[in-house]
């Protein structure tokens, strides 16, 4: 279904983009690319977008034939999820990123920082399997940011059958495995694969303190970004 303010074109590129080109539509589906399904869940993966244009952006998708809705039946909360249409837009979305992180200056990314979606994109990269099988509680401290913005914890249950990962921004009240204190400029330049580990901790821009299996596999428990192994070209 075109917009009455579309481009006009029989063309399928003006097509699409008159679905997809929308402000804020690539991001959602972004989010439910990486498994988003609730409400609450693609908020915390947009927390700019106003939850009233949120909800219009899914249900254009929805008209359009890119996802599902479906209210369960326990929780009467709706659950969204990717048609066969949506789901072959990954390669396009992920194309998308791998040219911006090779194209685009680094310094552009690091003007837009975000703890609650570096954060957020952190708990979902992490990769449990590379951490001891027992409940695992690592604690963010950005000293620079407000108060309530500052800490931030991840809580990891091996011991749950999912692996599940927290993300919590009040003391969860357990015992604290690994301390991580950095500022919230090193943490994004080091998931969007911009500074190194090792280079942050050099510079003494990044501290770990506690759990030595922690933080001696930092490198292999941290998930970055899916686009950090990206080589940057530089424009003629």
């Amino acid at each position: 279904m075109a917009s009455q303010q579309g481009y006009g074109q029989f063309c399928p590129v003006a097509m699409a983009t008159e679905v997809l080109g929308t402000r804020w539509t690539i991001l959602v589906l972004r989010e439910l690319l990486c498994g988003s399904t609730r409400f609450n869940e693609l908020r915390r993966g947009v927390p700019r977008m106003s939850p009233a244009l949120l909800s219009k952006r899914l249900g254009e998708l929805e008209t359009h034939g890119l996802i599902t809705r479906r209210v369960d039946a326990d929780s009467g909360a709706p659950a969204y999820r990717l048609t066969e249409a949506g789901e072959e837009l990954r390669p396009t979305v992920m194309s998308l990123g791998s040219w911006g992180q090779r194209w685009l200056e680094s310094q552009l990314s690091l003007r837009n920082l975000d703890p609650s979606l570096l954060m957020w994109d952190m708990r979902r990269n992490l990769k449990p399997e590379a951490l001891p099988e027992r409940r695992i509680t690592i604690q963010f401290l950005y000293p620079q940011l407000e108060r309530g913005q500052r800490k931030w914890w991840l809580i990891i249950d091996r011991a749950a059958e999912t692996d599940a990962v927290d993300l919590c921004m009040i003391d969860p009240g357990q015992e604290v495995d690994l301390y991580v204190v950095t500022d919230l400029r090193t943490m994004t330049a080091i998931w969007m694969g911009i500074v190194s580990i090792q280079q942050a901790m050099r510079d003494n821009n990044l501290q770990l303190t506690g759990d030595r299996e922690l933080t001696s596999r930092i490198g292999d428990w941290l998930g970055l970004s899916p686009f950090a192994g990206e080589q940057k070209r530089v424009s003629p």
